[in-house]
C-alpha cells in the first residue's frame, strides 16, 4: 500500500483551504456591496401600515409629526378619492421643479409673481410641481386642523383661506376662515415683518393700498401659484406645541392641482420659515422620515432631545452662494458595488448639490451620472435590459423574478461620511417589466446637483443648523 507524500498532502490541504478562502471572501463582498430582497417590496400595498417610532410628546424641547404621501392609503386625501397623478406626470412634474430651481439659482428664472392678484395669470397648472408628502397641523384659535405639503426648498407657510376673494381649488378640509379665528391679524405694508418677503427667495411682496395690507405671491415650477394676505396667527403642532404670531400666506387666489392639500409648510432657511421662525423654540433642528412606500408612514420631527443616535452619520451643512435658501451637501464621490466611480471631484465641486425634500428623483452632473450608469449596467447584466422611460435611461424589465439583488450605491460627502443608498432609493419601478435605475443627468456639469426624496426614503435626515451639519440615519422611520 502506498504512503501519500507528506508535502503532497500538506499542499493539497492549503490549496483547499486558500480556495474554501477565497470562495468566503467573496460571498461576504457581495454581501457587503449589494442589496437582495424581494421584487414585490418595492410596491406599495393598498392599505395602510403605520411605521413610525412613537413620539415622546411630553418632551418640551421636541414635537413630533406624522408624515403621510398625499397619495397614498394614510391620507386622508386619499380617503376622498383624489387622483393621483401618473408616472409620467409625477416626472413631468419633477422635470418642471428642477428646471425652476436651476433658473432660480442662475437668476434667470421666468416665474417670479408680482404679489398683486390682477396680475397672476388665472390658468391652472397641467401637473403638480408641490412636494408630495404632507403633515397635519392646526392654525387659529379655535384651531382649524389642515393638511399641508412640506417643502424644504420653500419659506413661505400658506393655506387657502376665505373668502376666496377670487380663487380657491378644491381641498379636504374645511378652507380656513381668518373671521373665525380670535388670534388672526394682518401685517400692514409698513411694517417691518412685510418686508421679511423678498422675491430674491420666490416670495414677492406687495401692498393693497386701500388698508395697508402686506400682500404675498409666490409660484412653482409647474405655474401654480399663491397669493393673498402676509398675516399671522396662533399655529398648533402638538397640545403643548403652541406658536402664537405665527408668520404666513393667507391665500385668497391660489391655483395648481394641489390634489385637495390645504397648502404648504415651508421649511426653508429663510426669515420666514417655520424653522427660523421657531429657532428659539426648538433651536433651528428638524429632521424628517419619508415613508418608503406610500402606504406607510414617516415622520416630522422639530427640536432636539440632546440624545444622539449612534446610527446617524453627519456631514457639513454647506451654502451654495447663489442658493442661500436651501441646504447644501458637498458631494466628493459615488460608489457602485463597491466600486468607485472615477468621476473627477472637480465634476462635482464645479456644481454643487443641494437636497430637496419636493424634488423627486436625484440629480447628477451628466458626467458623473454617466459613469454611475456605466457601472451599473456593467454590474445587472444579468438582467434583461428595457427601453427608457421619460427621464431614466437605464431600465430592466425583472417581470420573472420574485428575488433580485442589485448593487449597492454609496454617495461620498463632505467630511468622510459615506451614505448607502436604500434599496428602495436605488430603483423606480413603473412596472414589474419596467424598473428604471432612479437617477437622472442634468442638461450640464455647471447645473446644481439635487438630493431628491426617493434617495432619501427611509433614513431619518438630519438637519442640525445651529450645529452646521446634516446627518443620515438608518431604519429611521422604523
Amino acid at each position: 500500500m502506498a504512503i501519500p507524500n507528506t508535502s503532497s498532502l500538506l499542499y493539497f490541504l492549503f490549496c483547499s483551504l486558500l480556495l474554501f478562502s477565497l470562495e468566503k471572501s467573496f460571498a461576504l463582498e457581495e454581501i457587503l456591496h449589494t442589496h437582495t430582497f424581494n421584487l414585490s417590496s418595492l410596491f406599495p400595498d393598498s392599505t395602510c401600515s403605520s411605521s413610525v417610532k412613537e413620539a415622546n410628546t411630553n418632551n418640551n424641547k421636541k414635537v413630533s409629526l406624522k408624515v403621510v404621501h398625499k397619495y397614498g392609503p394614510c391620507s386622508q386625501l386619499f380617503q376622498g378619492k383624489a387622483k393621483a397623478p401618473t408616472h409620467a406626470q409625477i416626472l413631468q412634474a419633477d422635470q418642471s421643479r428642477v428646471s425652476s430651481i436651476h433658473s432660480r439659482l442662475t437668476g434667470k428664472s421666468n416665474n417670479r409673481v408680482r404679489a398683486d392678484a390682477t396680475s397672476i395669470p388665472a390658468k391652472s397648472g397641467s401637473v403638480v410641481g408641490s412636494p408630495n408628502y404632507i403633515v397635519t397641523v392646526g392654525l387659529g384659535t379655535p384651531k382649524n386642523d389642515l393638511s399641508l405639503v412640506f417643502d424644504t426648498g420653500s419659506d413661505l407657510t400658506w393655506t387657502q383661506c376665505q373668502p376666496c376673494a377670487k380663487y380657491c381649488y378644491r381641498q379636504k378640509e374645511t378652507i380656513f376662515d381668518p373671521n373665525k379665528s380670535n388670534s388672526y391679524a394682518n401685517n400692514s405694508c409698513t411694517s417691518a415683518t412685510c418686508s421679511l418677503l423678498s422675491s430674491r427667495t420666490g416670495t414677492a411682496r406687495g401692498c393693497l393700498q386701500s388698508s395697508s395690507t402686506c400682500i404675498y405671491g409666490v409660484q412653482y415650477g409647474d405655474k401654480s401659484y399663491s397669493s393673498g394676505y402676509f398675516s399671522k396667527d396662533t399655529l398648533t403642532l402638538s397640545p403643548s406645541d403652541v406658536i402664537p404670531n405665527f408668520l404666513f400666506g393667507c391665500g385668497q387666489n391660489n391655483r395648481g392641482l394641489f390634489n385637495g392639500a390645504a397648502g404648504l409648510i415651508g421649511l426653508g432657511r429663510g426669515k420666514i420659515s417655520i424653522v427660523e421662525q421657531t429657532a428659539q423654540k426648538y433651536g433651528r433642528y428638524f429632521s424628517y422620515c419619508l415613508p418608503k412606500t406610500s402606504s406607510s408612514t414617516g415622520f416630522l420631527n422639530f427640536g432636539n432631545t440632546g440624545a444622539i443616535s449612534k446610527s446617524i452619520k453627519y456631514t457639513p451643512l454647506s451654502t451654495l452662494s447663489q442658493a442661500s435658501s436651501f441646504y447644501a451637501l458637498q458631494l466628493l464621490g459615488i460608489s457602485v458595488g463597491g466600486q468607485k466611480l472615477s468621476t473627477p471631484v472637480s465634476v462635482y465641486q464645479s456644481s454643487g448639490m443641494i437636497i430637496d425634500s419636493g424634488t423627486v428623483i436625484t440629480r447628477l452632473p451628466p458626467t458623473a451620472y454617466s459613469a454611475l450608469s456605466a457601472e451599473f449596467k456593467k454590474q445587472m447584466s444579468k438582467y434583461k435590459f428595457t427601453s427608457a422611460y421619460s427621464i431614466f435611461d437605464t431600465c430592466y424589465d425583472l417581470s420573472g423574478y420574485t428575488t433580485i439583488t442589485i448593487p449597492k450605491i454609496s454617495f461620498i460627502f463632505g467630511g468622510g461620511t459615506t451614505v448607502d443608498i436604500d434599496s428602495i432609493g436605488i430603483l423606480y419601478v413603473l412596472s414589474s417589466s419596467q424598473v428604471c435605475l432612479a437617477f437622472a443627468p442634468n442638461g450640464a456639469d455647471s447645473e446644481v446637483a439635487i438630493f431628491g426624496n426617493v434617495q432619501q426614503n427611509g433614513f431619518e435626515v438630519v438637519y442640525d443648523i445651529g450645529g452646521g451639519k446634516i446627518g443620515f440615519g438608518i431604519a429611521g422611520c422604523s
